[in-house]
């Protein structure tokens, strides 16, 4: 990406978006979430086109947002979010399982963020905004996003890494080791897809 040129402002500008007013990112951020989740633990070997098909989604949505991190109006970073009810079956199936109500539920999608800007508070940032959208509406009475499980001694896993876990709690998250689904994607190095458990975290507004 093309942040090497670029003069970088003291303060990025926070900005929440919907629909239409996502397209003009939508090329940066595929670029974003490859370079991000291409690290330990997603291992993610993405593809642009399946990225710029996949944000699409919160651009066509109306109760999707957008949280937007941008440095001179280029988008370093980005949070997504939108209703339970409209993520897919995969998401949807632990909670249809266990008799919960999809339509309760605020769904957490991502947060993505060039690695220059990070330590200056914006991974709060990012929950505090989807918390705080979503609680303008009565019918969320939940907050929710799943996350990757690895092993411990993953060979990929480095030494010095430190899952966010304590992060999620201290945000007020509790995870639900019961409720899982599985995603599938290409790591780094391999030649096809293969199955990946997510774990559910969820807070009650």
């Amino acid at each position: 990406m093309e942040n090497g040129s670029r003069s970088k402002s003291s303060e990025p500008e926070i900005r929440i978006v919907t629909g239409e007013e996502l397209r003009p990112h939508l090329e940066t951020l595929a670029h974003l979430r490859i370079s991000v989740f291409r690290a330990f633990p997603y291992l993610y070997d993405g593809d642009m086109a399946y990225e710029q098909k996949y944000l699409s989604t919160y651009m066509d949505n109306p109760a999707a947002i957008t949280v937007l991190v941008l440095d001179n109006g280029h988008a370093v970073g980005a949070s997504t979010a939108l209703p339970l009810s409209d993520e897919t079956d995969e998401v949807k199936a632990p909670f249809l399982e266990k008799g919960l109500n999809p339509d309760e539920y605020f769904y957490f999608g991502e947060s993505v963020l060039e690695p220059s800007w990070r330590g200056r508070g914006l991974g709060v940032r990012f929950f505090l905004e989807r918390e705080a959208f979503a609680r303008k509406n009565p019918q969320f009475r939940y907050l929710t996003f799943c996350a990757v499980d690895r092993p411990e001694n993953h060979p990929l896993r480095p030494e010095n890494y430190v899952p966010l876990d304590r992060f999620w709690e201290k945000r007020g998250f509790r995870k639900i080791p019961e409720m899982k689904t599985t995603f599938h994607w290409k790591d780094v190095g391999h030649t096809k897809e293969t199955g990946k458990s997510m774990t559910f975290w969820i807070k009650e507004l």
